[in-house]
Parts: C-alpha cells; structure tokens; sequence
C-alpha cells in the first residue's frame, strides 16, 4: 500500500505547538515503524499502542481554538466529512479484528481443556478450529482487497496521515493473522486443510505453526497453544484500546462541528 506522508495543512496549528508536536512524534514513530517492515506480534501489540496514543493526541488537538476553526471552514467540509467516514470504516476493521481473535481463543481453549484433561475429541476440535481459520482468513481476504488509503488533497492533512498509517496497521495485522506475510500467497490454511506440504515452516508464526502442528495432531505442544492464546490477548487488548480511542475521536470531531 503506497502512502504519502509528507503533505501538511497550514489550517492547523503549528509544529511548534505542544500538542501538534507530540501528533507528530507519534507519526514519525509510527511511519518508522511500518518502514521496518517487521512481522512479530510484538511488533504489532507495539503499533497498536502507539496508534491508540496517537488518537488520544488527535482528541486534545481537535479541542484547541484553532483546530475546531480549521474544522468548521467550509473549504474543509468535504475532508471533515471524508474523516468522519474513514473513523467508521477503521472502527469496522476493528470489530473484524475482535471477532476473529475471540473466535480463534475460543477455540483455542477448547482444545487446551482436552489436551489437559486427556480426555474428549480432540480431533473434532482441531477441524473446527481449522475450519474457523480458513473462514476467517476468506473474510480477511476479502476485506484486504479494497484496503486502500485515497484521500485527495492537502486539507487536515495530519489527521489524514493518522488514517493512513491505521489503515495500513490492519492491513499488516489481518496479513499476519492469516499468514499471507510468511508464505507470500494467501491461505496457508488452504494448503493445510487440503493436506498439501508447507515450504515456510522455517518462517512460521505463532498463528502458522500451531495450524502446522494441529494437521498432526501427535506433534501438538500445549505450551505453543498457550503461546498463541496469550498473543491473541495481547492483540484483543491492543485493538479494543484502540476502538475505545477512535470512538473518542470521532465524539470530539461531531463536538467541534456542533459548536
């Protein structure tokens, strides 16, 4: 996803000021951040929280005298308009994103209860869950095709970049959920649930690696489930803070428009 970041609207306060400058800080964070390139869920929880700050930053910036001015001009009804929509549309990918990790943790405890106990059909658990993955990742295949960021023009510019660097967060985050990032194609549940040989093992994810182990049921390691249920925590937590910054968000950009 190619994204601009270097157009600035002179209808918003200066770079100078504190609160401009901390939106900035986050910006130049958070455009290093996905320049890396790096695939761990670390990397992601990290993003994560880094984006819920740069919202939260956003929100004190709308309440400024001058921002709420810069809203409220007419040239700038359409940008405002655009933004209130993109808020909508990233708080979607948000609910997608629970949806799928509180599905896959379900399952995940499911199958750590049998694994535990040595007692239950572990077998019809792993196809569930297998089948839930391969569902999953179709709905992040199909969400991901439009993921495109195409705002034009240079009004609000900032808050333009905070959607774009947003977006393309959820695009890493569905990518490494679904393991499109390891294998370069897109399911490897696909090639899982049709039996056929995995060639990135040696790149395998936490996601990745325990579809590999639940196709052989015998290799399964309690510990590697447990790991995955504590990333898919992690992430639940990250982007539900996130979803709770991007609600506040958008509340103070309706606010500024009331006043």
């Amino acid at each position: 996803m190619a994204i601009s970041f270097h157009v600035r609207s002179n209808s918003l306060p200066s770079r100078l000021h504190p609160q401009a400058a901390h939106v900035e800080g986050q910006l130049t964070r958070l455009r290093s951040s996905e320049e890396a390139s790096t695939s761990s869920s670390s990397s992601i929880c990290k993003r994560l929280d880094n984006l819920q700050e740069l919202h939260e930053f956003l929100e004190k910036l709308i309440r400024l005298p001058v921002t709420q001015q810069a809203l409220s001009q007419e040239q700038n009804k359409k940008a405002v308009e655009q933004l209130l929509d993109g808020s909508l549309r990233i708080l979607d990918l948000c609910n997608i994103s629970k949806d799928a990790l509180s599905q896959m943790k379900e399952g995940l405890i499911e199958i750590q209860s049998i694994l535990r106990r040595k007692r239950g059909d572990l077998s019809r658990e792993v196809k569930k869950y297998l089948a839930s993955r391969k569902s999953i990742n179709k709905t992040f295949q199909k969400v991901q095709k439009p993921l495109k960021f195409a705002q034009e023009g240079e009004s609000l510019a900032v808050f333009r970049e905070a959607e774009a660097v947003t977006i393309a967060l959820f695009d890493s985050l569905f990518s490494y959920m679904s393991g499109s990032n390891t294998c370069g194609k897109w399911s490897v549940v696909s090639k899982l649930m049709n039996k056929k040989k995995v060639t990135c093992e040696a790149q395998a994810n936490e996601f990745t690696r325990i579809d590999s182990e639940l196709l052989s049921e015998k290799t399964l390691k309690m510990e590697d489930v447990q790991s995955l249920e504590s990333c898919i925590q992690d992430l639940e937590d990250g982007v539900e803070s996130l979803s709770k910054a991007l609600i506040r968000y958008r509340v103070s950009i309706l606010n500024s428009l009331g006043n």
